[in-house]
């Protein structure tokens, strides 16, 4: 316990801190945040926004690690890297590993691909294969080159973006997986962006505040003075209701006005549906996902169709680029694991957790931290026993028991088959 004196001679706080005297430079300033990506003009005003942001939150929801795998290619352990920490934890300065994943994904849907370049590294990645990565950062990619590419990276120690020549062999160069889809010139999604654009435009037309009226005069308008006439009493209507604090002129009561009320009609709308329904068809989402109602089997596709080839793509073009040959040799990978108890409801979890327990699948501790319970400190909570039957002193020595921490047993040294049962068998 520190004493008093202890305690004021290391107090600090962070609003009676003394302020440095020297002026110092922090760097260039801005008031938004400079390393987010901006999305393309257009996209922004429509709806496809919305569905890359679905795609890309679902696919950083799934937990991508590097691992080790044993001889028969299974998920043994997790990797302690530097390539791990940024896939978990602190991708770089400004984003954790879930947002670096969201931020890859949402940039590879609006430019059809994307580049992923180790920015800060043990080992120099242009001259040698083996380094350790430390900071990841998404680039996009300017020039295309036989062996390299011309990237733009955001530079955490200048504040801006910089262009650099960077090899292919050292940047992850992952290809949007429905690119036919999304990305062709006339794909299903860039013509829904034109459509939604020009309905956009329309709409704006609309209300722009345009009375859109057509005055009849008394008289045949051929001649240029009648013209010139016309045009002055035009200019006179226009003049009154811009001056008029409720908008209301007068006309002379030989003067027609007809007010066209609405515009004329078009199929954009129904265009834009029919677009609509056919991409979200293609991407294999629906309107339920997007609006958070969607079913357990409709999210299981929805996995499935969509989010599975996206993640398939960013872990073998990382393992790719990111892991040599000798590690891969090693039984190292980039995997993707999703949480299968997330579409569970809690009426049918019991259920589960009682078939995983006692088929031997998983331990309790391990359904306890599905549940987000902390874990028991019983020794038979992390062994993959089956707690219905009594276990003989032999099993148990198997699971590192000794027979007075097993259950009971009868007389004769028998294990009971069902410990709820009162007799023996």
């Amino acid at each position: 316990m520190p004493t008093l004196t202890q305690r004021l001679q290391n107090a600090w706080n962070a609003f009676r801190n003394p302020r440095d005297p020297t002026i110092r430079d922090y760097g260039r300033s801005y008031t938004y945040r400079p390393d987010r990506y901006k999305i393309r003009s257009g996209n922004e005003r429509s709806i496809v926004t919305n569905v890359f942001n679905r795609i890309a939150v679902d696919c950083a929801s799934v937990t991508m690690e590097h691992v080790k795998l044993d001889e028969n290619g299974r998920y043994k352990d997790v990797m302690k890297s530097g390539l791990n920490e940024c896939l978990t934890l602190s991708a770089n300065l400004d984003q954790t590993g879930r947002a670096f994943i969201q931020d890859a994904v949402h940039s590879m849907f609006d430019e059809g691909v994307v580049a992923i370049i180790p920015t800060d590294t043990i080992g120099n990645p242009l001259t040698s294969q083996s380094y350790r990565i430390e900071t990841l950062r998404t680039g996009k990619i300017l020039e295309w080159f036989p062996h390299h590419i011309r990237v733009r990276v955001y530079n955490q120690d200048t504040g801006q973006e910089q262009d650099l020549i960077w090899p292919k062999e050292s940047a992850a160069i992952v290809e949007n997986p429905f690119y036919s889809v999304m990305n062709e010139p006339n794909s299903t999604l860039q013509r829904l962006i034109r459509k939604l654009n020009l309905l956009d435009y329309v709409d704006e037309q609309s209300s722009s505040g345009k009375l859109d009226l057509i005055i009849q005069l008394p008289y045949v308008i051929k001649s240029q003075a009648r013209k010139q006439q016309a045009e002055m009493r035009r200019k006179d209507i226009e003049m009154q209701l811009a001056g008029s604090k409720y908008g209301i002129a007068y006309t002379d009561g030989t003067e027609k006005i007809t007010q066209l009320n609405r515009s004329i009609e078009n199929n954009i709308w129904t265009e834009v549906k029919d677009l609509t329904t056919m991409l979200y068809a293609q991407l294999g989402i629906t309107e339920t996902i997007l609006n958070g109602t969607a079913d357990e089997q409709t999210m299981i596709n929805y996995y499935n169709n969509t989010i599975e080839p996206v993640l398939s793509a960013f872990a073998l073009e990382m393992q790719r680029k990111f892991l040599t040959p000798t590690a891969r040799t090693q039984g190292q990978a980039i995997r993707f694991y999703r949480d299968a108890f997330k579409l569970i409801p809690i009426k049918d979890l019991a259920e589960l957790a009682d078939k995983f327990t006692r088929n031997e699948i998983a331990s309790s501790n391990e359904i306890r931290s599905v549940i987000g319970w902390k874990p028991s400190d019983d020794p038979k909570a992390d062994m993959l026993v089956n707690a219905n039957l009594n276990q003989s002193p032999d099993e148990m020595g198997q699971h590192g028991m000794t027979p007075g921490e097993g259950p009971a047993l009868d007389p004769a040294g028998a294990a009971v088959v069902n410990a709820n049962l009162d007799k023996p068998v």
